[in-house]
């Protein structure tokens, strides 16, 4: 059994077996919705759900992951991050039987929500696990950069995977596929990695108040978006979970502040090389879910393109996004881990910058934004969370892998909502329409331009607070040769 703290290991090879146990965490993680996705046609019409219902079958599953990890990455700090994520995958793999069970639409999201608590238990701490089998932060960035690739396979794949298993049987096999991936993950785990040191996990009380005000915080974050692009600007419903959402965090920052054990540490967010990773994480998540959005509404909407042909489109970004990971290890062991977090992560304003100016002038230029948004996200990938846990104890390193998870998450959310409340706001009519007006072609013009840029200054005053606070933070000693692969 390895232990990454008392006897660190010098190349990958001899964390094969852990290594697997996280990558097929991470896969569940990717493949999950977007195998589903493809699939709910068939669950509508076989559950006879509505249109509503079927957004809450993907939605109810981001939504409980997205708010339950900082109260799990505490739990995880206070009684082993092992154990916890060992728990979640059981859970895992019992959720995903249930599917066998079910017969209506609100079974499926009931079913779906508690997949979401399993991804909130297992999630952060792959990173967290990862991370502690190494002391050779290059070793670490390899270690994220093969986890990240086999999930990433997982997201690329999933819909035609899914595709192929709904011609030859139910629909009920594609959460089915969990199963042997969470046995996968919970062999690999529990026999490649070793039980957390009581030395390296701490005692305090959980603040059960910061939890509950932190995931009421994050659920009506997440909630917002959808609410925007489903029911539009002028409608008071997104307007009043953005602000439940804001007097959410004003709350659970006073109570950070004030609690004598809070959830999270202020003053360890505030720490150079960790609010300079969540920066970056955040950067690239509003880049990726805005960018993906307004892309496959073009595509499809503004040039006519078939969902199929939308989809060869995408490639670019797939390929990159599959395929890059020996370049990111090449990268990062040339110019530093610091100097490739703001580097890439500038790459990503770079290719938004790209989109919001010239994306309308054609395919192009599309190509280019979603090449340069995908390489740089997937150096962000691999070097923000790690950085984020160098900042950090030994004993926050759960809480700090859910704060980088919850970042992503959070700003994906608003990338939409930025997204979403620009084009209701330029555009007239309905977007779903076969037959345009030139006056509406232009309004779209317009509006995703305007979003582009928009996404552009946003993403780019994160970048510059976080490279700011990347030239603050105290020198790391020189990192040692990493041995093998």
């Amino acid at each position: 059994m390895l232990d990454g703290m008392t006897s660190p290991l010098t190349s990958l090879r001899g964390a094969w077996l852990a290594l697997a146990g996280l990558s097929a965490v991470f896969l569940f993680e990717m493949l999950d919705n977007s195998i589903l996705n493809v699939a709910l046609p068939t669950i509508g019409h076989d559950l006879h759900a509505s249109t509503v219902a079927l957004q809450w079958v993907t939605g109810a599953y981001g939504v409980v992951f997205g708010g339950l990890m900082l109260g799990f990455g505490a739990v995880a700090d206070r009684f082993g991050r092992r154990r916890v994520m060992l728990a979640g995958l059981v859970l895992l793999g019992l959720a995903s039987l249930a599917t066998v069970f079910v017969t209506t639409a609100g079974q499926l999201i009931a079913v779906r929500a508690v997949m979401g608590v399993a991804a909130a238990m297992t999630t952060p701490g792959s990173i967290a696990l990862a991370f502690r089998l190494f002391t050779d932060d290059r070793l670490r960035v390899r270690a994220m950069t093969l986890i990240s690739t086999v999930g990433l396979v997982g997201l690329a794949v999933g819909p035609t995977a899914g595709g192929f298993v709904l011609a030859v049987a139910p629909w009920q096999f594609l959460l089915l596929v969990n199963v042997p991936i969470a046995a996968l993950a919970f062999a690999g785990i529990r026999a490649g990695i070793a039980a957390d040191d009581p030395a390296d996990l701490h005692h305090d009380p959980i603040d059960v108040a910061g939890v509950v005000l932190g995931t009421a915080t994050v659920v009506l974050a997440l909630v917002a978006p959808t609410l925007f692009v489903n029911e539009g600007a002028g409608s008071w419903a997104p307007w009043a979970a953005t602000a439940a959402a804001v007097l959410g965090a004003v709350l659970f920052v006073a109570r950070q502040r004030s609690a004598a054990h809070p959830l999270l540490d202020l003053s360890l967010v505030a720490r150079p090389l960790v609010s300079a990773g969540l920066a970056f994480k955040a950067a690239t998540g509003l880049a990726v879910a805005g960018l993906g959005y307004m892309v496959t509404l073009q595509l499809q909407l503004a040039w006519g393109w078939s969902p199929a042909l939308a989809a060869v489109g995408m490639l670019p970004q797939v390929v990159v996004l599959v395929f890059a990971g020996p370049f990111v290890n090449r990268f990062v062991d040339r110019v530093g881990l610091d100097r490739a977090a703001w580097l890439s992560s500038a790459t990503v304003v770079g290719g938004l910058a790209v989109y919001g100016l010239f994306g309308r002038f054609g395919y192009a230029w599309v190509a280019l934004a979603l090449v340069l948004v995908a390489a740089a996200i997937r150096v962000v990938g691999a070097v923000a969370g790690v950085n984020v846990l160098r900042g950090l104890p030994q004993n926050r390193t759960s809480i700090g892998a859910a704060l980088v998870d919850t970042a992503s998450e959070v700003s994906s959310g608003a990338g939409l909502a930025v997204t979403g409340t620009i084009l209701a706001a330029i555009f007239t009519g309905s977007l779903a329409g076969s037959d345009w007006t030139a006056r509406q072609a232009a309004e779209f013009g317009s509006a995703v331009t305007t979003a582009g840029l928009v996404l552009t200054a946003v993403a780019a005053a994160l970048v510059g607070w976080g490279i700011l606070r990347t030239r603050s933070a105290t020198p790391s000693p020189a990192e040692p040769v990493a041995v093998g692969s």
